[in-house]
Order: C-alpha cells, then structure tokens, then sequence
C-alpha cells in the first residue's frame, strides 16, 4: 500500500510530460515545416481540443469506471508515447504535426482523469492530499520538457521527444504492474433513456471556480511558452528578456508549489472548502495584478523568484479542492466517469484563454501580458460565492 500513491504520482509525470514536449521544441519544429513563430498557441491548442475530446469520450463511454483503470491509464500511456515519437518521423507534414498532438492531448484523457480515480480508489481518507500531490506532478510533468531542453541545447532537439516518449511508456508500465485495481465498486445502474442528464454523475462542488482557474492557468502557462519566443514581440519588448527569463521558473515553481500544496490539502477540512477556495482565487489575482511591476523589472533580483515561487503556491491550489470534491460526493461506480467529466469541462475553458493570450502578446508590452488574467480569478470568486447551478448533468453547488 506504501508504494502505490509515490507510483501513481511519478507515473503521473512522467506521461504528463508529452503535454508540452511539441512546444519545448517549437522553434525547431517551426523551422522544420516552415511556420511562423506564433503557431506555437495552435501547437497547443491542438493538444487541448485532443485532451478535450478524449475525456469527453472516454467520460461519454465510462471508460475509468467499465475498465481495470491501471490497464487504461497503461494503453492510454503507450499510444500517446507512440504519438508523441511520431513528431520525430521524417516524413511528416505540418497536418502530420497538428494530428499527432491532437492524438497526444486524446490519450492523455486516459492519464490525468485515471490517475485520479484510482487514487481516489485507494485513499478515501486524506484524498485531497493524495490529488494535491497529483497536481503538482502534472504540473512538473508539463514544464518538464523545457527544462530537458534547456539541459540538452547541444543536444538534436529529437532528444526531448524521444526521453518524455520513454518516461510516459515506463509511466505506464509501473502503474501496469505495481499499481493493481482497487476495491470493486458497487455495480453501476443503467442510464435512465429518457432522462440522459442523469447519465452523468451529479457531483456537489464549489461554484465552477476551479473549471474557471484552470483557464487562467492554462493561459498562464501558453504566456510562457510564448515569451521564450525569441523571434515573438515578447522577445523584443522592453521586459521581454526579463519574461523569458522567468517564464520556465513560472511554470517550475507551480509544480513546486503543487507538491507543498499536497501537503497542505487537509485546508479544506479544517477551514472550510469555500474558504480556502476563495483565498487563492484572491491571491491569483493579486498576483496578476503585480505582476507587471515584477515582470517590467522593478524592485531586487530576488524578487522574481521569490513572487514566482509564491505564485506556483497559489495559481492551481483549488484544482486538488474541486477534484477532491467530485470524487467524495460522486457515485462510486460512478467516479471516474466524474472526474473525467469535470476535467473536461475545466480544461474546455483553456482554448479562448491560449487564443486571448496569444494574440495579447502581440498587442501590449510583454510585462503587461498577464494583467488582463486578473479577470480568471474575479469571475472564479463570483461563481464561487454565487448559488449553485446545473451545468452538463453535473451538479454544481454552492457549499
């Protein structure tokens, strides 16, 4: 029992490190197929609406909840790994690319949603610790690409694909044999043919305001991946530099951040899951609002780590909250069908904000790119303090 959440959490990272290995590798790639230097937004996107359609399919067919999850999450590694190698075959086209990332982002629905349900599976007691850590894997996993990359710069970009390839695949095969299915759940009630809302699992959560962070932190995350490029305005604005500096340190303290914020999970029942939820939607946007002054260069050098740091704590620490809450208030047999839903959902809501974030980066000085973000956090806190609501058969209420 001791080694299953360490396995579930390393297996974690290692294949949610094909979520950006295309973009750690996007000058090359653009340069390889002759594309401009801003088609690193649809690279991501293309991942996105992959990710999107996958869990909605994998949630439309209950596949977490039909399935042994460990084979799922193991099947599900290998084909987004074959994938994901794919970006490294000769003769692909720019269709090629944009395919084999939508296909990435399909069976990673089979990862990150899984991951969750089988922790869940196991530790009913002290979840949001369990998916605390989760998070801060998946975000270590998704920035890990860029950091390989900056390690191995001498190195053919091949190299990053082909080690996140290897890491997903040998992801997949430590869940497949250390990891056995937990308890059986109790069998699963046939949908209703005239009621298809309650085919979905009606899950009790706090306001949406999750599913609306997680769109400021994927826009968050595409602004970094936009300012390290050199040839962007991001690059040449005054403050540019200062971004590309920062914005791999962004991305790594909020994998840090996740990992302390596991520790931290047991918030929830201790000060109440609307407080803490609201806490750091306030904080987020507090530091979309300073991040300017940051950003632009102002104050000592220890202030960019540090405000950095502080940021990564902060930016994600309701997502273990929301998805603690599915997976308790959720059916059992029902569960991962839950939580694969509501990732859906959450993560549908990144595509306007990587679009918005793009296009802004080429508008408006580059320390002044995140300051619009402030807005994710401010519609986040009125969902969360507003009455509850019904969205795609899952309940959504109001603690």
């Amino acid at each position: 029992m001791s080694r299953i959440l360490p396995t579930i959490v390393l297996a974690q990272f290692g294949c949610t490190s094909l979520w950006f290995a295309g973009n750690a590798v996007a000058p090359e790639l653009a340069a390889r197929f002759g594309l401009p230097p801003g088609f690193v937004a649809v690279l991501t996107s293309a991942v996105q609406l992959g990710f999107i359609g996958g869990t909605l399919t994998f949630a439309l067919l209950a596949v977490a909840d039909r399935f042994s999850p460990s084979r799922v999450f193991f099947v599900s590694a290998l084909l987004a790994a074959g994938c994901n190698l794919a970006l490294n075959a000769p003769g692909l086209g720019a269709d090629g690319l944009l395919a084999c990332r939508f296909l990435t982002g399909f069976f990673l629905a089979g990862i990150y949603p899984v991951g969750m349900k089988i922790a869940a599976d196991y530790y009913a007691a002290g979840l949001g610790r369990s998916l605390g850590f989760l998070v801060g894997a998946l975000v270590l996993g998704t920035a890990f690409p860029h950091l390989l990359r900056g390690l191995s710069a001498a190195l053919p970009w091949q190299t990053v694909t082909t080690a996140t390839s290897a890491l997903a695949a040998l992801g997949g095969l430590a869940m497949l044999a250390l990891v056995p299915d937990g308890p059986p759940p109790p069998p699963r009630p046939a949908p209703a043919p005239r009621r298809p809302a309650r085919r979905f699992p009606r899950a009790r959560v706090s306001g949406g305001g999750a599913g609306l962070l997680r769109a400021h932190v994927g826009a968050i995350h595409v602004l970094g991946l936009r300012a390290n490029d050199a040839d962007g305005v991001a690059g040449g604005a005054p403050g540019g530099r200062r971004c590309q500096r920062t914005a791999a340190g962004l991305q790594y303290s909020g994998g840090g951040g996740g990992g302390v914020r596991g520790r931290g999970a047991a918030w929830p029942s201790r000060r109440g899951a609307r407080a803490v939820a609201a806490g750091a939607l306030v904080l987020s946007g507090a530091c979309c609002l300073l991040s300017p002054l940051v950003l632009g260069g102002a104050g000592p050098w220890w202030l960019g780590p540090a405000f950095l740091g502080f940021w990564g704590l902060v930016v994600v620490a309701d997502s273990p909250l929301l998805s603690t809450l599915v997976a308790q208030q959720a059916p059992p047999a029902s569960r991962g069908t839950a939580l694969t839903l509501v990732t859906c959902l959450g993560f549908a809501l990144t595509i306007a904000s990587l679009q918005f974030t793009s296009w802004l980066a080429t508008h408006v000085p580059a320390p002044y790119v995140y300051l619009p973000l402030a807005l994710g956090p401010l519609l986040g806190l009125w969902g969360l303090l507003g009455r509850g609501r019904v969205i795609v058969g899952v309940k959504v209420a109001s603690e």
